[in-house]
């Protein structure tokens, strides 16, 4: 049952629209609609989309999936009054898609999750059997609807609380265990039945019923669908079960050979020597026990771990396969034979290819050398005209040694001190015999060489 202070719990916890606070604005929407949407169609959307968005609301704050005419009803109470369009908005989600019925969500998953769904999961399976058969489209007050959005959202969070616990490699657990689980994400068991069967729909879970006892499987990362509970998987299970009861049960035989270690020590204080020794023997009776069931303990855990290795090699053996065939399909057409006879034809045209080269390079030559000596010889023609025909005006080219290039700076220096020296007495000459003997002097290459020409200049004597 609802409680009756539900709506005004729900206004206080919720974050209500402003339109909750104003009269007119309300008295609209608590209204009924418009048996004819086209009569005024801007209203009839604009109502719908309201109650719409805020029922969407209200499941996401409460963390729930499913909702009913009669809890909607209380929810949205304000003033003592209830909204009379609610019907109507139900009705429209469920053509939109938007919300179903508990029966028609769970009559769209597999037949052998119905069979088990609607003895273990659904609330009222006969009622919702009965008015899914007539089709009914009408809205009971405490028929169910499951909002699709929602669902879907818990869907996908059950499945990563799942693979992010620490029984992620556990390919079965119990629905007790799941409940556990997944209780902060799932407020209820409804809730978390509805995630079950849309994770079925979508192919990521499988519950089966072995020994009365529900068991889900979950897909594991890498898997686009889950496979079905095998023996493997139940052998599994059991075994995992065991090494759980193992655990607690040797856990608790520690606990209890401290207990008689403690009572052991208060009585021997006390002066209860007898009473010590029961206590420690009792002690050592509970010690023997647990150290047999840790030695059964570890033998579950060394088969675990040999089941877990099995199930690598499986996947190794797998892929070896998968690789050989890949191998044998790539090298189907090639063979030895194949091979040898294209490595000789390829040896073969490089050979040709070769002797094509040296060929083509040997006629190369060849007639290079009768045009070049063809060039030599105009050339040689051509040097021999032009010499006859135009006068060298180059100086002739010296047959001694070069002297080395001296610096500049002494190139006066070198002048006057080939010069001869200057005569102490008078000479008998004039200034145009003079200047006939000096025009004789030249330099001769960068030596600063003085070369004297025969002149009829005449010596003069000395004065007597």
């Amino acid at each position: 049952m609802v409680p009756s202070n539900l709506g005004e719990e729900m206004s206080t916890e919720l974050a209500l629209p402003p339109e909750w606070e104003d009269d007119e604005r309300m008295n609209f929407l608590f209204s009924d609609f418009k048996e004819n949407r086209d009569v005024s169609t801007t209203d009839w959307d604009s109502k719908m989309d309201f109650w719409t968005s805020l029922i969407l609301k209200i499941c996401r704050s409460r963390g729930t999936v499913c909702v009913h005419l009669q809890e909607l009803n209380k929810i949205f109470q304000r003033k003592g009054i209830m909204p009379l369009g609610l019907a109507t908005v139900i009705q429209c989600m469920a053509r939109c898609g938007k919300i179903q019925r508990e029966s028609e969500f769970a009559t769209n998953v597999d037949c052998g999750w119905v069979s088990w769904g609607v003895g273990l999961l659904l609330v009222k399976p006969l009622k919702w059997t009965f008015s899914t058969l007539l089709g009914s489209s009408v809205v009971t007050l405490k028929e169910l609807f499951v909002v699709i959005e929602l669902v879907k959202e818990k869907a996908a969070e059950l499945l990563g609380v799942y693979r992010s616990s620490p029984v992620a490699n556990h390919s079965l657990l119990s629905f007790q265990e799941l409940r556990t689980l997944s209780s902060h994400v799932c407020v209820d068991e409804s809730t978390l039945c509805m995630a079950l069967l849309q994770l079925q729909r979508e192919k990521q879970v499988t519950v089966s019923l072995h020994g009365g006892e529900k068991i889900v499987k979950f897909s594991q990362p890498g898997q686009n669908h889950v496979s079905p509970v095998s023996d493997v998987d139940l052998g599994i299970y059991q075994l995992q079960r065991s090494e759980g009861l193992l655990e607690e049960r040797v856990e608790a035989l520690g606990l209890e050979a401290e207990k008689y270690k403690e009572e052991a020590r208060v009585l021997l204080r006390e002066g209860k020597k007898s009473q010590a020794l029961r206590c420690l023997r009792s002690r050592k009776r509970v010690e023997k026990k647990a150290d047999h069931l840790y030695a059964q303990l570890e033998n579950v855990k060394g088969i675990l771990d040999k089941i877990a290795n099995s199930q690598t090699d499986k996947l190794v053996i797998q892929v070896y396969q998968a690789g050989v065939s890949a191998l044998r399909l790539s090298l189907k057409d090639v063979t030895v034979e194949r091979a040898e006879s294209l490595v000789d034809q390829i040896q073969e045209l490089c050979d040709t290819q070769d002797e094509v080269n040296q060929i083509l390079a040997g006629g190369a030559l060849n007639s290079t050398d009768a045009d070049t000596d063809g060039l030599e010889d105009e050339l040689r023609f051509l040097l021999e005209n032009s010499s006859l025909d135009e006068p060298s005006t180059l100086p002739e080219v010296p047959s001694h040694p070069l002297s080395p290039v001296r610096e500049s700076g002494s190139l006066c220096d070198d002048l006057l001190s080939a010069l001869p020296s200057v005569p102490q007495n008078h000479f008998n000459i004039t200034g145009d015999e003079l200047d006939k003997a000096r025009s004789c002097i030249t330099l001769a290459d960068t030596g600063l060489q003085q070369k004297y020409r025969t002149s009829p200049v005449k010596r003069a004597e000395p004065a007597q």
